[in-house]
């Protein structure tokens, strides 16, 4: 055999052997972290999302819920995660509140993440427990202001988007009620059940059925105008409380330095799934609107978020924290 014989032979084998070491991502499962448990807003609305991505994307795209710490030990978990493009984290309202909470995060709130899309939006509600004397805004500010610290109120953990909500509703309402953290919706939940606290801001999806079934009372949604899917509960601005407006928000992040080709076909396909018609309609069932955007339109939005949640903790009095 020649040495140019040789040589044609090992180039003819790399160029066989080139396409298994570079095919095109993705060509193994993907994973999805989440920050709450399982049953909680942002775990349902991923896992809305996960089925059709998977078929769309040809690999399966696996949810794993690492709650805990206002989304700080997912957050932390995808920052450390390899830049391939098969671990994503799917962001909620806590990333910005969490930002202005803790002084020394274990990660930077923006250039740590490589932004994918926004994926939806959805409102908060106050429930209460049926038997809570109180069936209104007004009632129950007019209860805690006739005994002050008596009253509770639920989040699924500290620096969660409910607990920034009832600490703003605490201090635009002047009243004295405790905040409570449980370790997930699910346990907050139990406990407004139970009577271990009285009140609390949820997601919609999570308490829509009970609200349906009654075990649980809508008093108002801390949206602007009036929420699609509890069209008779009011507004809690329309309550007496006009400066009270809190959205929730979902958008999909990488680790940063993840290779653009990958967050351009992850936000392509994010687009694709949040534009069919079924997965439009799973999502209003369960109490949120589909959304997308760029990723630097994700990026310039949480960059606000940061902003309005600062000064929300500011105006409610609330210290950082180490």
């Amino acid at each position: 055999m020649t040495r140019l014989t040789t040589m044609l032979l090992a180039a003819a084998a790399l160029a066989v052997a080139a396409p298994a070491g570079a095919q095109e991502w993705p060509a193994r499962p993907i994973h999805i972290i989440v920050g709450a448990g399982v049953g909680g807003g942002t775990d349902i609305v991923t896992r809305i999302i996960a089925q059709p991505l998977s078929e769309l994307l040809g690999q399966p795209v696996v949810v794993e819920n690492k709650q805990g710490a206002g989304n700080i030990i997912a957050a932390s978990s995808l920052v450390k995660a390899p830049k391939d493009g098969y671990t994503a984290y799917m962001m909620n309202n806590s990333h910005g509140v969490v930002a202005t909470l803790f002084k020394n995060l274990p990660y930077d709130s923006v250039n740590d993440f490589a932004m994918v899309s926004l994926t939806g939006i959805a409102g908060l509600v106050l429930v209460t427990s049926p038997s809570f004397p109180a069936s209104d805004v007004e009632g129950i500010i007019a209860a805690a202001k006739a005994a002050p610290g008596k009253y509770n109120f639920a989040s699924p953990g500290v620096g969660t988007t409910q607990h920034f909500s009832g600490e703003l509703f605490r201090q635009l309402a002047g009243i004295d009620i405790k905040h409570v953290p449980y370790r997930s919706t699910p346990a907050a939940i139990t406990g407004l059940l139970a009577n271990e606290v009285q009140l609390t801001f949820e997601l919609v999806q999570p308490v829509l059925g009970q609200i349906g079934a009654g075990t649980l009372r809508a008093i108002a949604v801390t949206s602007p105008q009036r929420y699609p899917a509890l069209p008779q509960v009011p507004t809690v601005m329309e309550s007496g409380l006009p400066d009270f407006q809190v959205m929730s928000w979902y958008g999909l992040a990488m680790p940063a330095g993840t290779p653009r080709p990958i967050i351009d076909r992850m936000n392509r396909a994010l687009h694709e799934v949040l534009a069919r018609p079924e997965v439009r309609k799973q999502l209003v069932g369960v109490g949120a609107t589909a959304a997308t955007s760029t990723p630097e339109e994700l990026r310039r939005h949480i960059v606000n978020e940061i902003a309005k949640w600062s000064a929300v903790r500011e105006k409610a009095g609330i210290a950082q924290r180490e």
